[in-house]
């Protein structure tokens, strides 16, 4: 599709009036040193084929002067007779010169106007797309689908263009769609072919232009083939062609269906054929070669010239040209680069879419009645229309199809299978109408007769099957009723679903329901409703068709009637059903059912159910015999019941239902079938029925026939050893007649299915049946059924051998419910002789000289066990063996080798693997191996190792043996608990020696050392070596002796006392002070015989203590030990180990060091159990009170006596149930009794002490049970609370439950509900409340909306099933003194309004809720809206208040000198305040503007110059035929409604010695009219024939005006026509003709200079404009510099908005910071008078000295301050003397303190003394937000001298120094202290709380510096930004109009002045007249005010300036026209001409 973008077009410098080459100036303009020269390009083709030149006229003004260039150029002499005329063959003349001949037109040189082209040419075009294409851009423009292909809608597209350009056809109007897709003629192309009446070049331009439709097509400005666009007439169904429309639908639809388009035409007056090539390739070249995109060339040639077609693509084109030959008129558009998607379609679906176009254009093909093919043909103005398509491919003979012969599609259908129509017609608002009919569509019997369409993306409907159940859904379905038409043309995508009339009704009615779905309908709309611009929807039909104004008539033989619609619809609609429905009666009603086998719930039921029905003349009732038809199969049966959908009784009517049958033979099928009524065959005889079921019996089979042709035949009950076989089966199936059969009777039910055999073995298990041959057979056709020998039966059991007969596929064994034929045959299978035998499992483990049993079991060739028939003796061998056995015994079949013991020897204790073998003489198979693992067997002996007798060993070493365990044959062996034991004898407490051999039957016995105590010398002892759980093998002895050790054995440590060394005992305990040090610890080391034993570095390195990391090694040699800390607590006891451990022994020697209390030195107290306790309760738990040394240890030799000396205080502590014991085991104080005085929660702090010493206990000290509800920082609640309507209380309302004594309690999950007196709303409304973990509830905060009053809420909370009620909230609702709610306007209601003179002064408030103006109002918000007449209009002038003026009442603004309109009549002012989101508008004043003073006498309409003659004939003589002259004022104005007179009409000469003066008719000199209301009527003013007169003299009518009372009225004027005089008939007729041209220019002059003096005047006024704008930016940029705002970040529009997003987030961060507030709820102000609490009336900045300033004004923070004492008694009188209030007019202001006053330090300009702690007054540290000279009053009063220091010291050092010299005022301190005026300070009284303790009874912080830095930088930018854009703005219209001044067009206008000027002056020559004197013609370029730059005028000048050319609505606000309408009359009326005769 084409976009819009804007073409650059480009230029190249040429030398003027020089020929160039055509290429060089693409757009057709070109510019050279900044000037725009204009260009023309010329084709030559008088004679031939000549180059193209372009020619430079810029400065040509005359076609004389064009011509002459033109010859110069192309060397035309002047003998060459030649024509130059435009493409579209019009010849410039002079009189089009300056239309036709534009800047880029294309013209030709040619002998003659009609003259054949020799050559073709090329026409340089622009088709930028239009404007609409950006104000239309929402609409829908693309091709949707909706569920269909969009291809034939943009076929139709095309079509619509050809429709259109056919309209004026007289004759055939041919539309022809050829479809080209013969590869051998070149590719796929869509040719779309009309004859109608074609385009000029021009016209093939405009249809380039996107978005250029035909109602923006204008003669002026672009040729149109729609100039001049009329609507066309009314005519039926809107058929009026008028379908080309939007300039959008064709350029999309032929870039839809390929890539590029050729549009060739010819109109029917030109020799030339125009094409136009577009291109999506020729686009993409341009915009990659950076080309203007929107340009291009038309060739113009001659018909049938294809010489520029060279494209091997494209051949097909050259046969379209020649058919150009005969054809005067005609377009083709040629598209080609069709997308092959598209291609595909139109092949394969070409009946599809043809029928859809079919369906489009039915009424422009059939007429307004439609394609009704019951009647015959008329002869009608829509029969000319011929729509042809097309479609040629190669090698295929070609389609061609006219859509006239297509009777298939929707429209006939709809048409044809009608029986009846309803038409009407809707009218809508505005000229919409719209022309509808509806249609019926009867049942018939049993079908709908309405027509489906399976393109239709509603239609639903499913294809009918057997089992498919579903109830009629309507023959509608879900389609819409209504397809819409818009102008004769469908509108596919558009539907409406029906009307209010025509809808099914909610309610059963006179109709049944489905005979709503049965009606059709179509819509013709007129061009009165917008569709999209592709024509496929509609954008406002159903919209405006259900509009309620929409009348809707009924139309009867082409007459509409007022009725009610839907009356008639119904009626009309139960007449078709009634008359046209052929429907079926059900009858014998038998109930209602549910049917649960339909699988959609919603249909199952109700289901009505009856025995009967009455179709077409016959009756069905249940137990008839039917055929079906239409199903399949075809069914035969009889009825069982009809079934109805729906809750019906008795006998009813319908169009349809459903049927049981149940098939015949019911033997044989015995299934019930459900179909439609419909598919019931009406025609069958009942006897062929019944003859058809006997023939269906006798033709099933009966029995089975089974032989066997190869022997072992299958005797029943016979019994066969396993593996004998069963031989082959011959099987045949015979029906009852005997025949043999194959498959079952081929009936229609049946159908002809195959009949199978299938065998079966089944096996009776123990476990159950089982299958263990299955086989199926077919019939071979030439053979029976056969089954093959089967040798597989083995297994023991019974069997059974079954032939059935079954179905083939489904493989049933019953048909119809009847079994089919089988035979069973039972038979026993038993088992056969000995073949082989198996081993059974053997009992391991297997071991030497240990007897087993091997089982054996004998078996036939199957495996089944047997008996055997003879003797067996089994052998048993194996290699390595010597094996043995007992017996062999024969159990049944199961046989055993008993006894079986093996000899041998193996290698382990894990045993040997052995084969063996064992054989059974005289079987088949008689020998089986085994594997068997033979294991060591018992033990029988013991070896131990060494073998020597006697072992020699140190004392406290281990000695080793290694033990074997063996068995009978010397095997190692092992077994379970096989345990060796070795006990030594000889010595106490010696080890016992084990070792397991369970596993391996051998291991190494050892064991701990063997150590005896304190031995000295040699020692024997004895080892007994045996195996305890065997008793069989023999015990072993050996001999040890043991030698004393020689390692070290013993560890000992000593304590030196001096010279003494006390030894320390292994683990004894020593007692030391805590926190000392135990220092000289030494040690020795003694091996077992006592001998010490020096250590070395060796073992020192093996000495280790715990007690410290570090030791030293050459003390440790010396026998030296590190010193022992001792812990500080007697609970910490270090224990001290002394170890040494080496490879042999391991030593320690270890000490226990108890830490012992020293002196006491601290008090320690501590609460056991709970330290929360509730307020008026004891405390559960309980302190202790210990002493302690100075490690906390606790002293134990303390007594009881101790009581007495320990005391405990505390705050609140209630001393009187204390109680103190002392606990003996414990050593420490136990208190008791601990309960405070009711008082503040919190942390309670108690002081224990005893003696000297002091410790503290913290207990934390809650609420009691809630026993009432507070509110929480809402101070007094007694007091009222005053609040304005409208408004948010200050504070969110929070309760808090609290106990008894007012502590806040918190029980969480209480519920609290707020309760208010009625009238009194709250937003949001308030909702029940859960306290929280805090015990509070939060409501939130409301808005109060309440007329003025008082008003109370409560709270209410349920405790514990009781009700506790909370405090009463009263508020005092007041009025918003700050909502405005009207508009108060005063003016003086008995001035006059005259015309052009000024406004009365408007004074204007704006009203708050309170009454009262409001004062803070900005006069910007405040506009004054002036219209004509009484209707609001939708542009009145919009005025701005005056400045105010000194003496003007604040909050009263002023509307004065606003400029009345200069017409009369009745005008409308109405005030606006605007003020974000709130608008008010004040009542409509409307008053009259009545004219001014009257000052001239004018005639209504200007009459022509008169030129007479005094001929005989009255029409030459008459001066005036009729004339009515009215009196106006000075704005034209009828002024003179209050005048009456006379109206003296004289004739007088221009010159004043002329004395022939011609006479009226009758030789009178004057003639009197009369002059009523201001108004004189003149009629027939006819000169004397033979009058006196000088020929061709100037002669003047004066219409002098007598008024009777004048009064102080200035004499009128008289109105003066002058009139030429001749004598001569034929030079009367010569002059008449010249007078007339003169008035003419003379009107067009005074038209021109008054739009050259406006210009001028509005170019002045935007260049003072623009030098204001400039000086302001200019400021505001430099203010900007100061801030140190970077300028290049704000240079731009988009920069500035970006630094203000940046501000503006930054200061929402900065305000969002928390900061000090205040609390306390403020004041509601009222009204002015109340200026608010103290607290809120300053800020302070130091956190500070907000405490302590708040804390010295604590009492008055809560007064109210007011200006007046009545606000204050108003207040006082509202709150029932609780508020405390301030009165500023009651304030003594002289001993107010003088706020230049010095500090105290400071005399006279010195300072006394250099003071500390920077003193400053406190009031100098407040800030005030608003009315700061009333705050600094206020706390001036209150605040008096207070000065403000840094701390206490330098407080008291300056009041001393002060006090010297004068008197010392109140000091603060930053700390919180004050010293009194007085001297006096210290205690609670002087010092400042903390911050929270002040509970929010605080000045708040202002906001930070930066924050108002911030918007102070915003407020500039903003104003820069508003500075900059006007400035812009200005700049711009100013260019815009010095550009426009400059312009070509302005120019010539200028141009056009002179030569009229110089045509006028010729005129009057011509006339005699003395030429008129006029005013110097101004160069454009001079039109600008003269006033010199840098100076501007004032605004009353301009304002005054512009007064005299605007009215009053055009001066307020004039737009930048670019044109000037021309005024109409003259400025010669009421003035006097002078002019001299002729010499």
């Amino acid at each position: 599709d084409l976009i819009c973008v804007t073409r650059s077009k480009m230029a190249a410098e040429q030398p003027l009036n020089v020929a160039v080459t055509p290429d060089s100036i693409p757009g057709g303009s070109a510019e050279k040193d900044g000037h725009k020269k204009k260009v023309v390009f010329i084709f030559d083709r008088r004679l031939g084929d000549s180059l193209e030149k372009c020619l430079d006229f810029s400065s040509w003004s005359t076609y004389a002067e064009f011509r002459t260039a033109v010859c110069r150029a192309f060397d035309i002499t002047a003998g060459n007779n030649f024509v130059i005329t435009t493409t579209n063959r019009k010849e410039i003349k002079t009189q089009n010169f300056d239309k036709s001949v534009k800047d880029g037109t294309t013209l030709y040189i040619l002998h003659s106007v009609d003259q054949i082209l020799p050559s073709a040419t090329k026409e340089r075009i622009d088709f930028l797309p239009h404007y609409d294409t950006l104000v239309k851009s929402g609409m829908y423009e693309y091709y949707a689908s909706e569920g269909q292909t969009p291809l034939p809608f943009a076929f139709a597209e095309l079509i619509d263009n050809s429709l259109s350009a056919t309209a004026n056809n007289k004759g055939i109007r041919n539309i022809q769609v050829r479809l080209l897709f013969d590869e051998s003629q070149g590719k796929s192309a869509v040719a779309v072919i009309d004859n109608g009446r074609g385009m000029t070049s021009k016209q093939l331009n405009n249809w380039a232009v996107y978005r250029l439709s035909k109602f923006t097509r204008t003669d002026d400005d672009i040729e149109s083939d729609h100039s001049g666009y009329v609507r066309p007439p009314v005519v039926p169904r809107s058929l009026n062609s008028d379908i080309s429309y939007f300039g959008v639908g064709g350029k999309q639809a032929v870039f839809f269906i390929g890539q590029s388009t050729r549009m060739i035409t010819k109109p029917a007056d030109s020799q030339d054929v125009h094409e136009l090539m577009l291109s999506k390739d020729d686009f993409e070249k341009k915009e990659k070669n950076k080309e203007a995109i929107y340009s291009g060339f038309i060739r113009n040639r001659k018909p049938t010239d294809s010489m520029h077609i060279t494209s091997e693509d494209e051949r097909f084109i050259h046969s379209l040209i020649v058919e150009e030959k005969d054809k005067t008129n005609f377009t083709a558009v040629v598209i080609t680069g069709v997308q092959q998607a598209h291609v595909q379609y139109l092949k394969s679906y070409f009946h599809l879419w043809t029928r859809q176009l079919a369906h489009i254009y039915h009424y422009y093909i059939h007429g307004p009645k439609g394609n009704d093919m019951t009647v015959a043909k008329e002869v009608v103005p829509f029969n000319n229309i011929e729509i042809e398509i097309s479609m040629f491919e190669k090698g295929k003979v070609p389609k061609i199809v006219n859509l006239r012969e297509i009777k298939d599609d929707m429209q006939t259908l709809f048409i044809n299978t009608a029986a009846d129509c309803f038409e009407f017609k809707a009218h809508v608002e505005g000229e919409g109408v719209v022309e509808g009919v509806i249609r019926y569509h009867p049942f018939l019997y049993d079908k709908e007769t309405y027509p489906e369409d399976v393109s239709c993306p509603f239609n639903t409907t499913e294809d009918d099957e057997e089992d498919c159940y579903s109830v009629d859904k309507g023959a509608r379905g879900k389609r819409p009723i209504f397809e819409c038409f818009w102008n004769g043309r469908l509108i596919p995508y558009t539907t409406v679903e029906d009307f209010e009339f025509c809808a099914p009704p909610k309610k059963r009615g006179l109709v049944a329901l489905e005979c709503y779905n049965r009606i059709s309908g179509v819509l013709f709309t007129n061009d009165k409703f917008q569709v999209s611009t592709n024509k496929l929807t509609f954008m406002d039909l159903e919209l405006k068709l259900k509009d309620k104004n929409t009348l809707f008539t009924r139309v009867v033989n082409g007459q509409e009637q007022r009725m009610k619609i839907d009356r008639e619809f119904t009626m009309w609609l139960k007449e078709c059903h009634e008359k046209y429905d052929k429907q079926i009666k059900f009858s014998s009603y038998k109930g209602t059912i549910t049917r649960s086998d339909l699988p959609s719930k919603r249909m199952q039921s109700p289901w009505a159910v009856y025995a009967a029905i009455e179709w077409d003349g016959k009756t069905f009732k249940a137990g008839h015999l039917v055929k079906t038809i239409k199903t399949l199969p075809i069914i035969y049966g009889s009825i069982v019941r009809f079934l109805l959908y729906g809750d019906h009784e008795g006998d009813v009517y319908s169009t349809g239902g459903e049927v049981q049958i149940a098939v015949e033979p019911q033997a044989l099928y015995d299934e019930v079938k459900t179909i439609p009524i419909s598919k019931l065959d009406r025609t069958v005889p009942t006897a062929a029925i019944k003859k058809y079921i006997e023939d269906e019996m006798a033709r099933l089979p009966d029995q089975l026939s089974v032989t066997w042709p190869e022997g072992d035949e299958l005797v029943l009950n016979e019994r066969r050893p396993a593996g004998m076989p069963i031989g082959a089966l011959r099987i045949e199936i015979l029906n009852k007649k005997g025949e043999t059969m194959q498959k079952l009777p081929g009936t229609s039910h049946g159908g002809s299915k195959k009949l199978l055999v299938e065998l079966k073995v089944i096996w009776h298990s123990a476990t159950g049946d089982k299958e263990i041959v299955s086989h199926i057979s077919q019939h071979g056709g030439k053979w029976p059924y056969w089954f093959k020998k089967m040798e597989n039966i083995s297994k023991l059991g019974i069997y059974t051998l079954k032939l059935q007969v079954v179905l083939n596929e489904s493989n049933a064994d019953t048909y119809a419910g009847r079994p089919l034929p089988s035979r069973i045959f039972k038979f026993t299978v038993t088992e056969g002789k000995p073949d082989k035998f198996t081993v059974g499992l053997l009992d391991p483990p297997f071991r030497i000289a240990v007897p087993f049993n091997i089982p054996l079991d004998l078996q036939d060739e199957f495996g089944h066990s047997t008996q055997s028939s003879s003797v067996i003796k089994p052998i048993v061998e194996a290699s390595g063996l010597e094996l043995h056995y007992e017996a062999f015994i024969e159990k049944g079949t199961s046989f055993i080798i008993k006894g079986v013991t093996a000899r041998g020897y193996v290698t382990n204790c894990q045993g040997k693997n052995f084969t063996l073998k064992v054989i059974l003489p005289g079987l088949k198979e008689d020998s089986q191996t085994l594997k068997i693992r033979l294991l060591p067997g018992p033990p029988r002996e013991l070896r131990i190792k060494p073998e020597s007798n006697k072992v020699v060993i140190e004392n406290g070493t281990t000695i080793p043996f290694q033990a074997e365990v063996l068995d009978e044959a010397g095997n190692i062996t092992a077994q379970p608990k096989l345990i060796v034991h070795c006990k030594f004898l000889g010595a106490p407490n010696l080890p016992v020696y084990t070792v397991d051999c369970s596993n391996t039957g051998t291991g190494i016995l050892t064991g701990p050392v063997i150590h005896v105590q304190n031995i000295k010398k040699d020692q024997t002892l004895k080892a007994m070596i045996e195996i305890s759980s065997c008793k069989d093998v023999a015990a072993v002895e050996k001999i040890i002796k043991l030698l004393p050790s020689t390692q070290v054995t013993k560890l000992q440590i000593f304590s030196i006392d001096g010279q003494k060394a006390i030894p320390i005992k292994h683990q004894e305990e020593i007692d030391w002070i805590a926190g000392d040090v135990i220092h000289h610890v030494i040690f020795r080391m003694y091996d077992e015989g006592d001998r010490q034993i020096v250590v070395n570095s060796s073992i020192a390195e093996k000495i280790k203590v715990n007690w410290t990391p570090r030791i030293n090694r050459e003390h440790l040699i010396q026998g030296l030990l590190p010193d022992v800390k001792v812990p500080c607590s007697v609970k910490d006891v270090r224990y001290c180990q002394v170890s040494y451990q080496d490879d042999h022994v391991s030593l320690e020697s270890a000490f226990t060091v108890k830490p012992q209390p020293d002196e006491p030195r601290l008090l320690k107290c501590s609460l056991k159990g709970l330290s929360t306790v509730q307020m008026g309760e004891e405390l559960q738990g309980e302190i202790h009170a210990t002493l302690t040394d100075r490690h906390g240890n606790q002293i134990q030799t303390l007594t009881s006596s101790c009581v007495n000396l320990l005391g405990v205080a505390g705050e609140g502590l209630d001393k009187s149930n204390l109680k103190f014991t002392w606990q003996e085991n414990g050593k420490n104080v136990l208190v008791r009794g601990i309960k405070f005085i009711p008082g503040a929660t919190g942390q309670k702090e108690l002081c224990f002490a005893w003696r000297d010493f002091v410790d503290y206990v913290r207990i934390h000290l809650t609420a009691g049970p809630p026993t009432q509800i507070t509110i929480l920082e809402w101070g007094n609640t007694e007091e009222s609370l005053s609040v304005v309507n409208g408004k948010a209380l200050d504070k969110p309302l929070v309760v808090q439950l609290c106990d008894a004594w007012g502590n806040p309690s918190p029980e969480p999950m209480i519920k609290i509900v707020l309760l208010k007196e009625n009238g009194l709303k709250l937003s949001p409304v308030p909702q029940l409340q859960k306290t929280d973990e805090n015990g509070r509830a939060n409501f939130g905060s409301f808005q109060i909306f309440a007329a003025r009053g008082k008003y109370t809420l409560q709270t209410k909370a349920v405790i514990n099933k009781s009700a506790v009620d909370g405090p009463v909230i009263r508020l005092n609702v007041v009025p918003d003194p700050n909502k405005p709610i009207s508009l108060h306007v005063d003016y003086d209601k008995n001035t006059t309004f005259v015309a052009g003179g000024f406004l009365t002064e408007f004074i204007v408030s704006v009203t708050s809720e309170d009454g009262s103006a409001m004062k803070n109002i900005k006069p910007g918000d405040l506009t004054m809206r002036l219209w004509r007449g009484q209707r609001p209009s939708s542009n009145p002038t919009i005025l701005n208040c005056n400045k105010g003026r000194e003496g003007d009442k604040e909050g009263y603004f002023s509307f004065r000198d606003k400029i009345l309109p200069e017409r009369i009549g009745v005008h409308t002012i109405q005030f606006v305040y605007s003020q974000d989101k709130t608008v008010l508008h004040s009542e409509q004043i409307t008053f009259s503007v009545v004219p001014g003073e009257p000052v001239k006498l004018i005639p209504e309409e200007v009459p022509a110059t008169p030129t007479v003659s005094n001929v005989r004939s009255i029409a030459h003589r008459t001066l005036v035929k009729t004339l009515c002259l009215k009196i106006l004022d000075e704005y034209n104005n009828v002024a003179g409604k209050d005048i009456c007179g006379k109206l003296v009409v004289t004739i007088k000469s221009t010159t004043e010695d002329d004395c022939e003066i011609p006479q009226f008719q009758g030789k009178l000199s004057c003639l009197e009219f009369e002059l009523n209301q201001g108004s004189s009527d003149i009629s027939n003013l006819v000169l004397a024939e033979n009058s006196p007169g000088r020929d061709s003299a100037e002669y003047m009518l004066f219409f002098e005006p007598v008024i009777s009372k004048l009064g102080k009225r200035k004499p009128l004027p008289p109105y003066i026509l002058p009139f030429m005089f001749y004598n001569d008939f034929k030079k009367q007729q010569q002059m008449t003709t010249l007078t007339k041209e003169k008035d003419q220019l003379s009107q067009s002059i005074v038209a021109y200079r008054s739009l050259f003096d406006t210009t001028n005047q509005l170019i002045g006024e935007m260049k003072c404009q623009s030098q204001e704008a400039t000086a302001k930016e200019t400021h505001l940029r430099n203010e900007l510099r100061k801030q140190k705002i970077n300028p290049a970040e704000i240079s731009t529009i988009h920069g500035i908005d970006t630094v203000l997003k940046q501000m503006k987030i930054e200061k929402d961060r900065i305000f969002k910071q928390p900061r000090r507030m205040c609390s306390l709820s403020n004041y509601a102000r009222s009204s002015g008078d109340i200026l608010g609490k103290i607290a809120h009336l300053a800020m302070i900045e130091d956190d500070e000295v907000a405490k302590v300033i708040s804390w010295h004004m604590a009492s008055d923070m809560d007064c109210v301050v007011t200006l007046t004492t009545d606000a204050a008694r108003r207040i006082f009188d509202e709150s029932q003397g609780r508020q405390q209030v301030l009165p500023l007019d009651s304030i003594y202001r002289k001993n107010l303190p003088d706020s230049n006053r010095p500090l105290p330090h400071m005399r006279n300009g010195k300072c006394n003394f250099k003071p500390e702690g920077n003193p400053i007054f406190a009031r100098e540290l407040l800030i005030f937000s608003e009315n700061m000279e009333q705050c600094r009053t206020v706390f001036g009063m209150l605040l008096g001298d207070t000065i403000i220091l840094d701390d206490l010291n330098a407080a008291n050092q300056y009041r001393k120094e002060v006090v010297k010299i004068t008197h010392c005022p109140t000091l603060l301190t930053r700390d919180g202290d004050r010293i009194r005026s007085n001297g006096k300070f210290g205690g609670l009284q002087n010092k400042a709380p903390q911050m929270d303790k002040l509970r929010g009874l605080v000045f708040g912080a202002p906001l930070p510096k930066a924050y108002h830095m911030l918007n102070s930088h915003i407020d500039l930018i903003q104003q820069y930004r508003s500075a900059l854009i006007k400035l812009n703005n200005v700049k711009q219209e100013l260019d815009l109009q010095l550009k426009y001044l400059g312009s070509p067009e302005m120019t010539l206008k200028h141009k056009e002045l002179n030569d009229q000027e110089n045509q006028l002056k010729q005129i009057e020559k011509q006339l005699g007249m003395t030429p008129t004197r006029t005013t110097s013609a101004c160069s454009p370029k001079t039109l600008a005010l003269d006033m010199p730059d840098g100076q501007t005028p004032s605004k009353k000048m301009r304002r005054e300036s512009a007064k005299k050319i605007y009215s009053a609505e055009e001066w307020v606000s004039t737009p930048l026209r670019k044109s000037q309408q021309t005024p109409s009359g003259s400025d010669t009326n009421g003035s006097t001409w002078s002019r001299k005769r002729k010499a």
